[in-house]
């Protein structure tokens, strides 16, 4: 089930993924490539089962079918017949791969090391559903990968009649489109067209991602794995950006995110007053108007954040299909525990290998004392902002189980 970044028009749309569900393992011994390829689906058709055999076959022969179709990148660059504008761009993942392991200290394999035309905008597509008065999405568990918050397919079709059903059942459902996931370093995953033509910013983005997934995944937690890997996607973005000639490119990045970051509380605050509502004892009609009212009223708020960023229209296609439950919900997955693992960078002096390191004992802990301890983080870390939006952090003091 192949889930990703989201990204709201033009800052969230790219959506990349920890996984594709049935390939979401955890990284274990070394065996070769065809012996990986075998054992997985051989173990997912005998796990299948009660239903689940056609999705499962689904996405193992849409995850076959895009690795069957990889060219490696050098070779690439060699041929003659290569277009000028592909060669451009693949000498720059070159570039972007080689700072993610030799800067960040990311997974070094064969990952982002091939290339793929899948013809078609996006690799995967996302389902995502939420009750009708609840922010908490609905979870799907799967043999060995754990459950997460969504459901994947190679096919937008099956996606779309899988969201129908959900839909009759009175849940809110959200359909995204995934421009990348990670196989956790089960596979040798390529770079894909559907996020080659990216701004150089946006395309390193999606590489560190999602080699932080392989970096580190934690099974059952998605808001976990997602906030660390978009923590080291920003991180690395800006060290990334530092290390190049400043101008344009990193200013516009920066101010993109910063007004990204911006955005993103204006949801926090609907999500908030939801919530609110939700926990009150009300009669489901009144409790249905009162939603909707506070989804029509969101409409005064964007129109007002708006004015703030000189009438930024960039986040309007994505709010004009609508917003229920299950949309927040995917929205709140990947940016709510980022500032925790941001403060958590600070405190460990912006070293990553020792951010890795408490970065995976957090993740050891029971998920109850993990909840805690990336609360105090990310207090720690909005309070020691001058402003909401802004990216950086000072801060001294760490949690006292760390």
């Amino acid at each position: 089930m192949p889930e990703g970044r989201q990204r709201i028009e033009p800052e969230f749309t790219r959506k990349t993924s920890a996984q594709t569900g049935v390939f979401a393992f955890q990284r274990g011994c070394t065996i070769n490539r065809l012996a990986k390829i075998l054992a997985t689906t051989t173990v997912l058709l005998l796990l299948a089962g009660c239903g689940q055999f056609g999705y499962f076959a689904h996405c193992t022969k849409g995850h076959l079918t895009l690795l069957a179709g990889r060219t490696s990148i050098p070779s690439l660059i060699k041929d003659p017949a290569t277009p000028t504008a592909l060669r451009d761009r693949l000498e720059e993942v070159q570039r972007i791969r080689d700072f993610a392991s030799n800067s960040l200290l990311l997974p070094e394999n064969g990952s982002y090391r091939s290339y793929a035309d899948l013809k078609r905008a996006y690799a995967t597509w996302n389902v995502v559903a939420a009750p009708e008065f609840s922010l908490e999405p609905r979870q799907w568990c799967f043999p060995i990968a754990g459950c997460v918050t969504y459901r994947g397919f190679f096919d937008r079709e099956l996606a779309e009649n899988f969201a129908t059903g959900l839909r009759r059942q009175g849940l809110d459902v959200y359909v995204y489109g995934v421009a990348a996931y990670s196989t956790l370093g089960w596979f040798d995953d390529p770079v894909l067209n559907t996020f080659l033509d990216q701004p150089d910013p946006a395309l390193a983005a999606v590489i560190f991602h999602e080699l932080a997934h392989q970096r580190l995944y934690v099974p059952n937690d998605t808001a976990f794995s997602e906030a660390f890997a978009m923590t080291v996607e920003l991180l690395g973005v800006e060290q990334w950006l530092a290390s190049k000639d400043p101008g344009s490119p990193a200013l516009d990045y920066l101010r993109a995110k910063t007004r990204e970051d911006d955005f993103t509380l204006l949801l926090d605050d609907l999500r908030d007053r939801l919530a609110e509502l939700y926990r009150q004892p009300l009669p489901v009609e009144d409790k249905r108007r009162a939603k909707q009212r506070l989804l029509d009223d969101f409409s005064a708020d964007y129109r007002d954040w708006k004015t703030r960023w000189d009438d930024y229209a960039g986040y309007d296609r994505w709010l004009e299909i609508g917003l229920n439950n299950a949309k927040l919900a995917s929205v709140s997955t990947y940016q709510r525990l980022v500032p925790a693992f941001r403060a958590l960078f600070a405190l460990y002096r912006s070293d990553f290998a020792i951010f890795y390191r408490q970065a995976e004992y957090l993740g050891s802990l029971p998920p109850a004392e993990r909840g805690l301890e990336l609360e105090k983080l990310r207090r720690i870390f909005l309070a020691s902002q001058p402003y909401p939006g802004v990216p950086t952090v000072q801060v001294t003091k760490p949690p006292e189980s760390l």
